[in-house]
C-alpha cells in the first residue's frame, strides 16, 4: 500500500510512473491564476485596534484560546492524501462591550498566516478518524511551503475579521463579520456563545468558508486528481480578559 502523502506536497506518491506528468501538471496549476469571485467582493482591510471610550476592553489571550482550521483531502486519488489541522497559535484581538444591550459590543481580531501551526502530532491525534495518523516533519514542511504559496502569503501576509453587526443577547449572540483574507473582503454571520465574569470573556462557535471566495484557486495536481478541497471549516474557543 503506498504511504498517504498531503495533497499540498509536490512529490509523485500515487504512482511513480507518473512523475513526468505531476510535475508538469503541478507547474501548471501553480502557474493558473486564482478564479474570481462571483460577486463583487470588497477591498480588504487592515487592522485597526477598537479603543475603550468609556466602554469595557477586553484583549485576547492567544495562550487560553484555540482556533482550529481543518482543510479536506479531495479529488479522485484523495485516499492518497492528508487532511490537514491547521492551529492558531498567536491570535491578537480585542472586544469592547459598552454598558447596555449585547447589540453594541464590537470586536477586531487578527493573525499571520506565517505563525499557523501546521498537523501538530496531538492535535491530530485529539480530531481523530482520518485526521490522525501521524505526518513526518519533511511532510509538514512541505505542507507549509505549498499551502503559503497557494495563499499567496508573501503578499497578503494577515488574516483580519472584524465585527460589523452583533444580534441576539447574552449569551447568545449572532455577529455579522467581515473576514479580510488574501486581498478580499467578505462578510459572513456566525453564531456565538458568549460567557461573561471574573473580568473576563469566553466565546465558543463555528464556521465555513470557501477558499474560491476570498479569490484562492485550492492547491492541485495530477489534474486535479490529489487536490485540497474548496470549502475549509473552523472551530474556535477565545478566551479574553480584561484590560487594565
Amino acid at each position: 500500500m503506498s504511504r498517504p502523502v498531503s495533497p499540498f506536497r509536490r512529490r509523485p506518491a500515487c504512482a511513480r510512473a507518473l512523475l513526468a506528468g505531476a510535475v508538469l501538471l503541478l507547474a501548471a496549476a501553480c502557474a493558473v491564476p486564482a478564479p474570481q469571485p462571483a460577486e463583487a467582493p470588497g477591498a480588504a482591510e487592515t487592522y485597526a485596534p477598537l479603543p475603550a471610550d468609556g466602554a469595557t476592553l477586553y484583549r485576547i489571550d492567544a495562550a487560553a484560546s484555540r482556533v482550529a482550521i481543518y482543510v479536506f483531502r479531495g479529488g479522485s486519488a484523495a485516499r492518497f492524501g492528508h487532511n490537514h489541522v491547521l492551529a492558531v497559535p498567536q491570535l491578537e484581538g480585542a472586544v469592547r462591550v459598552p454598558d447596555g444591550p449585547a447589540g453594541a459590543a464590537q470586536f477586531a481580531l487578527r493573525f499571520s498566516l506565517d505563525a499557523l501551526r501546521i498537523d501538530d502530532a496531538a492535535q491530530r491525534a485529539a480530531t481523530g478518524g482520518s485526521f490522525a495518523s501521524a505526518r513526518s516533519a519533511q511532510d509538514i514542511d512541505g505542507t507549509r511551503r505549498n499551502m503559503l504559496k497557494s495563499l499567496d502569503a508573501a503578499r497578503y501576509p494577515e488574516v483580519v475579521i472584524r465585527s460589523l453587526a452583533v444580534h441576539g443577547d447574552w449569551p447568545v449572540l449572532v455577529a455579522d463579520v467581515a473576514i479580510s483574507l488574501h486581498g478580499v473582503r467578505r462578510t459572513q454571520t456566525v453564531p456565538l456563545h458568549v460567557e461573561r465574569g471574573d473580568g473576563r470573556l469566553r466565546a465558543r462557535g463555528s464556521l465555513a468558508i470557501r477558499q474560491s471566495d476570498f479569490g484562492i484557486a485550492p492547491f492541485s495536481i495530477l489534474g486535479g486528481a490529489l487536490a485540497v478541497q474548496d470549502v475549509l471549516a473552523i472551530e474556535f474557543d477565545l478566551v479574553a480578559v480584561g484590560a487594565d
